[in-house]
């Protein structure tokens, strides 16, 4: 059983008889037995637990941000999410093109949500959650549904599909297999890509902090720093290339 961290400890006293509850009832009425908690007790596991601190701090920061903005008198926290949101919408106008504004708050949402995520570690006493492949294949998937939805919403059914059938008819079929897989590919590219750099850096910075614990954990944790924002970043960016090539029409 691993540790509990103590953000994990709180959610599990306060609503895990709960989720206990709810797991096993599913588990008895759909026979989906992988669901029932290995520890009745503790169903809540450390990196679902570091999902939803991170979600509360993100709900918090934009009452707090929407509580307070201003024209006149903008704070530095306004400054720093417009520096964001600018960042984002210039990255979605660039690789989109036209309609890409439509997009900015899933992207912006992927940005944010990998990114404190990443950086969720150097707290001490937090954990990482995008160093578990739960996390990283969730939030693929949910990416995955986002894009396919929209190029079902830009061209149709039958417009998209005839564009995985490809344009030449004899081929199509062929086509049409390979672009379902490398559709399907793409959940392995962003989940295991963001998995193994974050769990890599996690083990990394583990290791030397223990063997040399003097200047060489800042050494890793300005590395644990770069590493989460460009994984957070590229999370982003293959995204917005998926909605583009999903959504933009031939002529």
């Amino acid at each position: 059983m691993e540790h509990q961290l103590w953000f994990t400890a709180i959610l599990n006293k306060i609503v895990g008889s709960v989720v206990t509850a709810l797991l096993t009832q599913l588990a008895s009425l759909h026979g989906l037995e992988w669901v029932r908690p290995a520890d009745p007790t503790h169903p809540i596991p450390n990196y679902v637990a570091m999902e939803i601190l991170v979600i509360l701090i993100l709900i918090v920061a934009g009452l707090l941000l929407r509580a307070r903005l201003s024209v006149e008198t903008p704070g530095e926290f306004q400054h720093l999410m417009e520096v964001v949101v600018e960042f984002v919408q210039s990255t979605a106008d660039e690789i989109i093109g036209h309609g890409s504004r439509r997009y900015v708050p899933m992207l912006g949402t992927l940005f944010l949500f990998i990114a404190f995520c990443n950086l969720l570690g150097l707290i001490p006493t937090l954990a990482t959650p995008t160093a578990q492949i739960q996390v990283t294949l969730g939030s693929a998937v949910a990416a995955f549904l986002y894009y396919n939805f929209h190029g079902f919403r830009q061209l149709g059914a039958v417009g998209y599909l005839k564009r995985l059938w490809g344009p030449i008819w004899w081929m199509g079929l062929l086509m049409f297999v390979i672009e379902v897989v490398s559709n399907f590919g793409r959940l392995l590219s962003l989940s295991v890509r963001l998995f193994a750099n974050m769990l890599v850096g996690n083990i990394l910075e583990q290791v030397f902090s223990g063997m040399i614990p003097l200047l060489v954990p800042v050494i890793f944790m300005g590395l644990h720093l770069f590493v989460s924002l460009l994984q957070a970043y590229i999370f982003m960016l293959l995204p917005a290339i998926y909605i583009s090539m999903a959504v933009s029409e031939e002529h």
